[in-house]
């Protein structure tokens, strides 16, 4: 029997969708946001941390910090907790690094993609690169509407499909309205629900049950309370560590926010956002630990196609309303990740995808490098700008289209972790070339395709090996695709230096 009716599922969906079109409409009703290329996909580079920081975190918190991080102090205790909880810290954290790095060559700048077409000189390189920056946007919409549909399926029994769409319809309507505006003011808001939910659900549960209870369960199902083992390190943590930090570098979405934020406040804004994150999945594992213990008798559900143990504990131990407030919870971290990842598409679709004029590439060009523009390029970027938003909006429509499509296929042809080993292995083998992009200044196209094919090699066997469930050969994969990146690289150098343009050299050319 379904803990709520399916009346009481679609007033919880209508109501968070009402809520969250009303609150990006009034926070975004100028037409800087709504008219313009530059405020739809970078809000104008004038983000501050106070709105970023949350709009980080909560991006960040999607499927996996919901659920696995309760179902892995669940099943592996301690160590499962801290081996998914740091890595995902450190996944933002090194942004701080990063981002202030990119912005102080290209701060016009939109996406990494179109950062490698300028750094490179590459159009191959740029149409190889753009596949694993789609292919996590695709991914963004399928997961989150798909775990959205299976939670509130698990809870109310409404038909999954009908659940997918409503989900994203509601996500699109208020994401069309000011595009990246619309992310960072509902992130804002979904993740202040989410902070109290967690300070709120968790401590109650463990009162409730007695802390007690959940001490005994804090070695979780394999009965390990040593963070630092090595055995889960091996297994769990290298492959998580490296997923992890390769998947926030091959994502839109951060780098994005990264183009977006005020420069003065990058660090801070990716630091408090780390902060932020590792509040969630710590608190979570509460109801984890206190599910393994099996003096309370829950246990994983089956057949739901997702790990709900959390869902599970919330339900057992406290009143229904509770359990509502919990699910909305869930919802609002589910919904930011949704939202970025259709505003993350939408830049790559308007400024990576567009084919543009070649009077309307050099001022582009100019823009990114931080060159000023005379009254006829500033003409130019006008128009470009009410082109540029049209086509964010498109692109919008067709990777909510084919995220629903890959959705619908998901849930009768294959699981999701497959899905999740393929993407992690193509991510991994994009880190590399990224990172030395902005730090080595002999890095050539040549090197970068070689480590991409030989990493390449290195993915079928990763993909192998979580396939069969064989540690040794997923960690070694893993290290393979780095190494081999890494040597191609730095083999494969340019004969001189590459040297930035614009600002990033020796201040503005005029």
């Amino acid at each position: 029997m379904n803990a709520l009716s399916q009346p009481a599922g679609y007033w919880i969906i209508v109501v968070f969708g009402i809520a969250m079109i009303i609150l990006t409409y009034f926070a975004s009703r100028s037409e800087r946001w709504m008219k313009s290329g530059t405020g739809f996909l970078v809000a104008w580079r004038n983000v501050g941390w106070q709105l970023a920081a949350p709009s980080i975190a909560a991006s960040w918190i999607w499927a996996p910090a919901l659920f696995v991080s309760v179902q892995k102090s669940y099943e592996l205790g301690l160590p499962g907790i801290f081996w998914f909880t740091a890595p995902n810290i450190a996944a933002l954290l090194v942004y701080c690094f990063l981002a202030p790095k990119i912005r102080s060559i290209i701060p016009g700048g939109y996406t990494l993609p179109d950062w490698i077409r300028y750094r490179l000189g590459s159009e191959t390189v740029h149409k190889v690169y753009l596949v694993p920056y789609i292919w996590y946007q695709l991914m963004a919409v399928c997961v989150q509407i798909f775990v959205g549909g299976l939670m509130l399926n698990y809870l109310t029994g409404i038909p999954l499909n009908i659940l997918m769409i409503l989900l994203l319809v509601i996500c699109l309507i208020y994401s069309l309205i000011s595009g990246l505006r619309a992310s960072v003011i509902t992130d804002f808001v979904q993740m202040a629900f989410i902070i109290a939910g967690v300070l709120i659900i968790p401590p109650w549960v463990g009162s409730k049950v007695g802390w007690d209870v959940v001490a005994k369960g804090m070695g979780g199902l394999a009965g390990n309370t040593n963070m630092f083992d090595p055995k889960v390190a091996f297994s769990f943590g290298i492959v998580t560590s490296i997923g992890l930090i390769a998947g926030s570098i091959s994502d839109q979405q951060y780098w994005q926010r990264a183009f977006a934020i005020k420069p003065r406040d990058l660090i801070p804004s990716y630091i408090f956002a780390g902060i932020l994150f590792g509040i969630v999945p710590i608190l979570l594992s509460v109801l984890g630990f206190a599910a393994a213990n099996p003096a309370l008798g829950i246990a994983m559900a089956k057949g739901s196609g997702l790990p709900m143990i959390g869902i599970e504990v919330v339900v057992r131990v406290l009143p229904l309303w509770a359990a509502v407030f919990f699910v909305l919870m869930l919802l609002s971290g589910l919904m930011s990740t949704l939202d970025s990842g259709m505003c993350a598409a939408s830049s790559l679709y308007a400024i990576d995808l567009a084919k543009l004029s070649p009077i309307q590439r050099a001022v582009l060009a100019k823009e990114r490098i931080g060159v000023s523009l005379n009254e006829e390029d500033q003409k130019v970027k006008d128009q470009l700008d009410k082109e540029t938003v049209h086509r964010a909006r498109v692109g919008m429509y067709w990777i909510s289209i084919l995220g629903l499509i890959l959705a619908f296929i998901v849930q009768h042809m294959f699981s999701l972790d497959r899905l999740w080993w393929i993407f992690n292995g193509v991510a991994t083998c994009f880190v590399v070339p990224t990172v030395l992009s902005l730090y080595y200044d002999r890095l050539s196209a040549k090197g970068v395709i070689a480590g991409i094919c030989g990493a390449g090699i290195g993915m079928v066997s990763f993909v192998y090996g979580n396939w069969v469930q064989n540690d040794v050969i997923t960690v070694f994969s893993a290290l393979f695709i780095i190494v081999v990146s890494l040597v191609c690289c730095l083999g494969f150098r340019r004969e001189k230096p590459w040297v930035p343009e614009g600002i990033g050299s020796n201040g503005p050319k005029t």
